[in-house]
């Protein structure tokens, strides 16, 4: 019990010193328990001169001295580049001591013999610190990993009865660990420990054996990939993306899925192209329907290039312009609807779609306009007299037969009178005659009636015979 309580204070110095040097590593912590060994007697050295050999250093049997039960604890941190730095409490009986060894404060007692002695119940108690180097790294091993280490300690020894004793040692030590797995392995080791005192020689070998256990390595999301290795530490993750989500198990992880929560093809960089179209769903206006990439994955059933769910006419090629359907001829001419200034009324490509425009002869004209002039009204008033009648009647039909012409009634006086009635009174006459015109059939648009009064006369006004011929209407074709 007394040997359990110094190994477990042993092992809180053990925890306390290595913790300073905590660092946010892989597994980085690694505890080691086992058993140990003390041979004195593998070193053949005689006081007073230099011959040292190891002709007896495995003699397990003849001069090791060990214990059946854990007599050793070792806790190490991984400090960087394959080094590491531990610190190991052990705790030992010895039943075999170099006659040629002293230890200061300890009274042996020997039978001597030809390679050991006998010792009384000796307790053997050590505390040690190690920088080691591996070389798994370097050897490219896994399973294997062969290492040194070089450090110093403190041993101490203790016979019943008295208080212990001690020294300072200066150790190196070679070694290997066998790795079950990444987090257990076998680990035996031996050290060699030189006394600081250089007139007290108590050099000897210190072995051990035993079961290593790694720990410490930090799994944020748990996703079995360690922080140091996790790309994306805080989401869980996958192994192969190391440590990175792929929500959608499309075998892209998240942060190259352009759709990560919907399975698709490295292709479309994760999306899914539902309708087989070659166009990512993302990427696709119409995701359900085959189509083309011109229509951003819509379908154009007639092909005309207006894709189906804008085109008026699906089913019917026509010109984008008109919404997907083709242009109309309503009026059957050769002239489209969009080109046709006419597009109720049949006419001619030359002129637009609209009816030619027949015009009357210049001798037509002439004819009109002598016509006109023969129309006489009352004295001083608009109204016609009675022989105007068959005279207007005569106009009507011209007109009729001009029915793209447009026309201008002009009314005249004499100068008799003042200029303000004769104005009013000419255009009084003109516009009685438009309404004659139009009461038999033809359309107002195509009149205007315009009074000049006493302005335009084309006879003296100075004889009765002129100022008839200036009381006048002409009916002209519009310019």
């Amino acid at each position: 019990m007394k040997n359990l309580s110094r190994l477990i204070l042993t092992a809180l110095l053990v925890l306390v010193v290595v913790n300073v040097n905590a660092q946010d590593k892989n597994n980085p912590w690694q505890v080691t328990v086992g058993v140990n060994a003390v041979d004195a007697l593998g070193i053949d050295q005689q006081v007073g001169n230099e011959d040292i050999s190891f002709s007896q250093l495995y003699n397990v049997a003849g001069e090791w001295s060990n214990i059946s039960s854990p007599s050793m604890l070792t806790v190490g941190k991984y400090l960087d580049d394959n080094f590491s730095f531990s610190v190991s409490g052990t705790f030992n009986k010895l039943d075999k001591w170099n006659p040629n060894l002293d230890f200061p404060g300890i009274n042996f007692e020997t039978t001597p013999s030809e390679d050991a002695i006998s010792v009384e119940e000796l307790m053997y108690y050590g505390l040690d610190g190690m920088v080691k180097y591996s070389f798994s790294d370097l050897l490219n091993c896994t399973d294997f990993e062969p290492f040194v280490g070089f450090g110093g300690g403190y041993t101490w020894m203790e016979q019943p009865g008295a208080d212990l004793a001690g020294l300072a040692t200066i150790n190196g030590t070679v070694g290997v660990s066998y790795w079950i797995n990444d987090l257990i392995g076998i680990t035996a080791q031996s050290s060699l420990k030189n006394s600081f005192d250089e007139v007290v020689l108590v050099d000897h070998f210190q072995h051990s054996l035993g079961l290593t256990i790694k720990f410490g390595g930090k799994d944020s999301d748990r996703d079995g990939v360690y922080d140091k290795y996790d790309i994306c530490p805080d989401v869980a993750g996958l192994a192969e993306f190391n440590g990175c989500p792929d929500s959608d198990s499309d075998g892209i992880q998240d942060s190259e899925d352009t759709c990560p929560n919907q399975a698709g093809s490295a292709e479309f960089n994760g999306c899914p192209d539902t309708d087989g179209d070659g166009i990512s769903d993302n990427n696709d206006t119409c995701p359900n329907e085959a189509g083309s990439k011109a229509l951003s994955g819509c379908p154009d059933s007639d092909s005309d290039g207006v894709a189906n769910a804008q085109d008026t006419c699906p089913n019917e090629a026509g010109p984008v312009a008109n919404n997907g359907c083709p242009w109309k001829d309503g009026d059957s001419d050769g002239v489209l609807d969009k080109d046709d200034n006419c597009p109720n009324e049949a006419g001619t490509v030359a002129n637009n779609g609209c009816p030619e425009v027949v015009f009357p002869t210049e001798e037509e004209q002439a004819q009109l306009i002598s016509y006109s002039r023969t129309i006489n009204f009352a004295l001083g008033k608009s109204s016609f007299q009675k022989d105007a009648i068959s005279t207007l009647e005569a106009i009507t039909a011209i007109l009729t037969a001009y029915p793209k012409a447009n026309f201008v009634v002009e009314g005249h006086t004499d100068s008799v009178s003042s200029e303000g009635f004769n104005q009013k009174l000419s255009e009084a006459r003109a516009a009685q005659v438009v309404t004659f015109l139009t009461t038999g059939g033809i359309a107002s648009e195509r009149l205007e009636s315009v009074g000049f009064g006493e302005t335009t006369p084309i006879e003296s006004n100075m004889t009765a015979a002129g100022r008839a011929a200036n009381r006048r209407v002409e009916v002209k074709l519009a310019k």
